[in-house]
């Protein structure tokens, strides 16, 4: 099993309840979890480590929020996101671990900020987007981050925004997308030798860790009034996507 300090193990013990937390209740804090991992592991590693988190926290979600899901919203962005899945495969084993984390925060912090635009600019009656180009954008950057780096959550937070979607039918539609997205994911990360039996191995010291998360989400989403939740689920991204593009930058000035 990887061998970390206690201070490492506090990081990815906070990642675990973050994991669990976004799952049920706040979604956004999940994407915290992505640098935290990865600032103790190396990213393609934590990659690995991350998805069957991921998925035993889906767990919880999908049965919960069972009766929750937006089944039309999830058909017209799942088909671009398995294509997306595919791209992100194939250009896992092109890019390194330097390269990874910037690129995705890119990607979060250039999509945020059309969100951000579009909401500024548009009617308080301005239809939902309907557009097959819309979820199709989307779906494919979804694919590709969530391969690449577990890290889609503030692209399908812009798109499940957009929707307009109650804050249950939000965490329900988000709980089905990723219950279905990261089972598929699995067999193209153990090709890549991500997921491997140290991985779950570790993986395994976490899941109670996940589920008191998932506990702890599901009572903070009841307590969280409608416009405080698309706000903080906004920021929470766009802090994420942020720290991820100035990793590289942060590094450099931690070292000297």
């Amino acid at each position: 099993m990887f061998d970390l300090n206690w201070i490492a193990w506090i990081m990815v013990s906070i990642s675990s309840l973050l994991i669990g937390i976004s799952k049920t209740g706040v979604m956004g804090v999940g994407i915290l979890a992505v640098p935290l991992m990865a600032s103790v592991l190396p990213a393609r590693a934590s990659v690995g480590v991350m998805l069957p988190m991921l998925i035993f926290a889906d767990l919880f979600a999908a049965a919960y929020y069972r009766h929750h899901a937006r089944w039309r919203t999830l058909v017209r962005i799942i088909p671009w996101a398995l294509l997306g899945v595919v791209l992100g495969y194939l250009a896992l084993g092109e890019v390194n671990d330097r390269q990874l984390r910037p690129l995705i925060g890119g990607i979060v912090v250039v999509i945020l900020g059309l969100n951000w635009w579009r909401e500024r600019n548009r009617a308080e009656d301005a239809p939902v987007p309907t557009y097959w180009w819309f979820a199709a954008v989307l779906g494919l950057f979804a694919g590709i981050t969530t391969m690449m780096a577990n890290a889609a959550g503030p692209i399908l937070v812009i798109y499940l925004l957009a929707m307009r979607l109650p804050k249950t039918e939000f965490v329900g539609t988000n709980a089905w997308y990723y219950f279905i997205m990261n089972w598929l994911k699995v067999p193209f990360s153990v090709n890549l030798g991500l997921i491997n039996a140290e991985s779950l191995t570790f993986d395994l010291t976490l899941f109670p860790l996940i589920a008191i998360g998932a506990g702890a989400g599901i009572l903070i989403l009841r307590w969280i009034p409608q416009k405080a939740f698309d706000r903080m689920v906004q920021v929470l991204a766009a802090a994420a996507g942020l720290h991820l593009l100035l990793s590289p930058v942060i590094g450099v000035f931690s070292a000297g």
